[in-house]
């Protein structure tokens, strides 16, 4: 199964162009198994992801970008927002706590050298960002991200196989020719959220292109 871990709608999510109905109809035309809702710090409502997913019969799972002072966090098993969360070591706890699963998302933002042909640069930016206590709390690490270049998302790939953390790969979708640029191909089946984190917690996934999208 491939889904697209990691995209965004309005009005929950202020920087996006794309409604709800219209992420997952984009979804489906991207030949996508499975949609995603990561809005930034903001939760959708169950109910209401569980009556989009039927009004368009197709797999919606609801998770959240979270901004923490080390970097973006996607959290799927999160039921809300609890003050702070925007620290590591705290979010870790109500992760624990409540049985979430947490991904580094787009590594690459704030930590790649500004210079990424520059060796020595590079080098030091990877050092750096392997000492980023985040990555001691997340399963995986988003290798791909639909929004980053090439080398943005061969830093993230590289730091990801540094710290032995498995990838997976999100659209980070805002526009309607963002979605399914990138996915995470599932080697079971998932059904919703709770095959979806036990899938994340056991590695059998691994980050995908989509081919018509990217050429």
């Amino acid at each position: 199964m491939i889904i697209d871990l990691h995209a965004h709608t309005r009005p929950l999510s202020y920087d996006s162009q794309l409604g709800p109905d219209e992420l997952v109809e984009a979804a489906k035309a991207a030949g996508l198994d499975g949609i995603c809702l990561t809005e930034h710090d903001l939760f959708w409502v169950p109910q209401e992801v569980a009556q989009l997913a039927r009004r368009h019969r197709f797999l919606v799972i609801p998770g959240v970008e979270l901004n923490t002072e080390r970097g973006h966090v996607l959290a799927f098993g999160l039921r809300r927002y609890v003050l702070g969360m925007d620290r590591v070591e705290v979010l870790a706890k109500i992760a624990q706590a409540e049985g979430a699963v947490l991904i580094a998302a787009h590594p690459y933002r704030r930590q790649a050298p500004w210079r990424r042909n520059d060796p020595r640069e590079w080098e030091e930016a990877v050092q750096r960002a392997l000492a980023n206590p985040c990555y001691r709390i997340v399963c995986a690490m988003e290798g791909l991200n639909g929004r980053g270049g090439e080398l943005d998302n061969r830093f993230s790939q590289e730091v990801a196989l540094r710290l032995g953390l498995p990838q997976v790969g999100g659209s980070d979708a805002h526009a309607p020719q963002d979605v399914g640029r990138c996915a995470t191909e599932f080697f079971r089946p998932i059904s919703g959220l709770a095959d979806l984190i036990e899938e994340l917690r056991a590695g059998r996934f691994r980050p995908v292109r989509l081919d018509h999208l990217t050429g």
